[in-house]
């Protein structure tokens, strides 16, 4: 029988795993927004991030409710739900910024996790003062940082999923965390919108651009 720790590290890997698949679903594209660029961006972000702040709070609060081992089943459904409200959130941001067509899943991903893992972000965007310099990356290259930050936040999940067992404790102490959790996402995405953003490919990324380019040239002439 497997001592605790390799079985806990099993667990947490397929959680990981698990989450990071969800990570993708969301951030390989962002969703579309009605917002219009704004004459005053900052104080029509700052309207957004709290209306949205608000809603996530409401939302995840009531996933939550149920006690016991059905609490425990929430959970990813309730990260997928967050992080859905998330995604239009930061392209409603980058909206009223005037900055739709900047905003890649390289970023979408930043402003969603750097809050929650700096460092393995910063393979992808890198803040110089008022500058973002984002590195436009292959498929593998930006899955494996996915699947890093859904190990970073399967860790993490077993702690907040022990309140799940408090029925009222659990519900709202899950809304003041997806409020925090949101309103972080949103410093984060008018942070970067306000900036200025410098976007590089990665030479896997080039390679592959490139390979495609070729294929359909070859096709084309065929």
């Amino acid at each position: 029988m497997p001592d605790k720790p390799f079985t806990q590290k099993m667990v947490d890997s397929r959680a990981g795993h698990r989450l990071a698949e969800a990570i993708l679903d969301y951030v390989g594209h962002a969703p579309p927004t009605g917002e219009r660029p704004s004459s005053s961006p900052a104080t029509r972000a700052r309207a957004i991030a709290h209306a949205a702040a608000r809603q996530a709070a409401v939302t995840t609060s009531s996933l939550t409710l149920p006690p016991g081992p059905l609490g425990w089943m929430t959970l990813v459904p309730e990260l997928r739900t967050l992080w859905k409200l998330q995604t239009q959130m930061v392209a409603d941001i980058a909206g009223a910024y005037g900055k739709t067509h900047e905003l890649g899943r390289e970023e979408m991903l930043y402003c969603l996790f750097r809050h929650t893992d700096a460092r393995v972000v910063r393979d992808l965007v890198t803040q110089i003062g008022r500058r973002f310099v984002v590195q436009r990356a292959s498929r593998p290259k930006f899955r494996a940082v996915a699947i890093k930050i859904g190990l970073h936040i399967a860790q993490r999940v077993v702690g907040r999923g022990i309140a799940r067992w408090i029925p009222v404790f659990g519900a709202l102490g899950a809304g003041a965390y997806a409020y925090f959790d949101t309103s972080k996402v949103a410093a984060t995405a008018i942070e970067l919108f306000t900036g200025v953003i410098d976007v590089q490919a990665d030479d896997g990324f080039a390679a592959s651009e490139e390979a495609r380019g070729r294929e359909k040239t070859a096709s084309g002439s065929l």
